[in-house]
């Protein structure tokens, strides 16, 4: 018996000293690739190179909740700014640079130091009162969607400062202001010329010129829903975040309400905490129930019946029994009623049974199918591009 106990030692001795050379090698292998894997700190020097979108992330300690991936993809270089550096060329973020204000904050032109041809930018600039809540959501939210993505109909995002409380995003400076301010008569933009801003929006921005930004806008919601992995929602979008370059060519901003889908393009009920804008809002986030993209899509729905009739989705009108309505029950209620071209904005001065009022009609279509009221019923925004480039 003793013998076979010894030759049973014996043969377990053998056993681990064959295996623990193996065991000691994978250990060591795991522990450096998690060594690897570790953020590293980007320097302060400055001859270091721009930070990444994550290493931002890494050092300003933000981390993801259990919803939304922050800064699951690629991201680009994004310059690192200084606070000094902004401040000077904002003049001390005068109130005379201001081109724009948000949710949080104001946006100044300024030209910074080192830009070569003085290229002018935009500096949204959050309020410190907002510094450590929903301002810095909103920046963190801008830092995830627009430090890793590039599309001709995305406004670009150019760098960024964290700074104490202060949160700062420069962007590419886009002169034509907001789609808006065009619609709306409350000037034409940074850089639309010496005329009167109403007269300038009047004569300017005519009806395939609200085609072309229209179909601006959705390439840029198709893109951000289904050719982006993980998508995103904007759930934000409106006229005033629909931003024009001198060619008229649409660019959507102002993704600080946006948030990146972990579950793929179809995931839904991602948040019961409303986003959005009154007038533009799906009826399912008034309602408490998660956001989608189908929400963005009854969005971008208001945002074509705003285009053509010129008039404010929050501002209140009269059906023909005299009720005050919203401007999309009131749209909808006309286009059902086959008087689409009732509804048009006069200002563009189209002319019954011509080209152009036939496109309004079949325009008028595609913004009521977007606005149905189930969200299942809607358009993908894939969908909605093929049926604005058929117009």
């Amino acid at each position: 018996m003793d013998v076979v106990y010894k030759a049973l030692i014996a043969a377990v001795a053998a056993f681990a000293a064959v295996c623990f050379p193996y065991l000691l090698l994978a250990f060591l292998c795991r522990h450096r690739k998690h060594r690897l894997l570790l953020p590293r700190c980007s320097s302060s020097s400055s001859s270091s190179p721009p930070p990444r979108a994550m290493d931002a992330a890494a050092e300003l300690s933000l981390s993801p909740s259990s919803s939304w991936s922050l800064y699951g993809g690629s991201s680009s270089a994004l310059q690192k700014i200084s606070l000094d550096d902004l401040s000077r060329a904002t003049g001390g973020f005068s109130p005379d640079n201001i081109i724009g204000d948000g949710s949080f904050g104001f946006v100044y032109r300024a030209v910074l130091p080192g830009s070569g041809a003085a290229q002018p930018v935009a500096v949204k600039r959050l309020s410190a009162d907002h510094g450590g809540g929903a301002g810095d959501r909103e920046f963190r939210a801008e830092l995830e969607v627009l430090g890793g993505l590039s599309h001709r109909h995305l406004a670009r995002l150019l760098g960024f400062c964290a700074a104490g409380r202060d949160r700062v995003l420069v962007y590419e400076l886009l002169e034509r202001g907001s789609l808006d301010a065009w619609l709306h008569g409350a000037g034409a933009g940074a850089g639309a010329g010496d005329g009167d801003g109403e007269e300038e929006a009047m004569r300017l921005l005519p009806w395939a010129a609200r085609v072309r930004v229209t179909r601006g806008a959705a390439a840029a919601l198709a893109f951000l829903h289904h050719d982006r992995q993980p998508p995103v929602l904007h759930r934000d979008v409106k006229s005033s975040n629909v931003l024009l370059d001198e060619g008229f060519e649409a660019k959507l901003a102002d993704f600080g309400h946006a948030r990146v889908v972990s579950g793929g393009p179809a995931a839904s009920h991602l948040s019961t905490q409303a986003a959005g804008t009154a007038g533009y809002m799906a009826p399912e986030i008034r309602e408490g129930m998660g956001a989608s993209v189908k929400a963005d899509v009854y969005s971008f729905g208001v945002l074509m019946m705003e285009t053509v009739t010129g008039r404010r989705p929050n501002w209140p009108m009269k059906n023909v029994s005299g009720k005050e309505v919203s401007l999309l029950k009131w749209a909808r209620e006309k286009v059902e009623a086959g008087m689409s071209s009732e509804i048009a904005d006069h200002r563009m001065g189209l002319i019954q049974g011509e080209k152009e009022a036939e496109e309004v009609k079949a325009f008028l279509d595609v913004a009521q199918s977007c606005t149905e009221e189930c969200p299942r019923y809607r358009p993908s925004m894939q969908e909605v591009v093929e049926m604005l480039n058929r117009l």
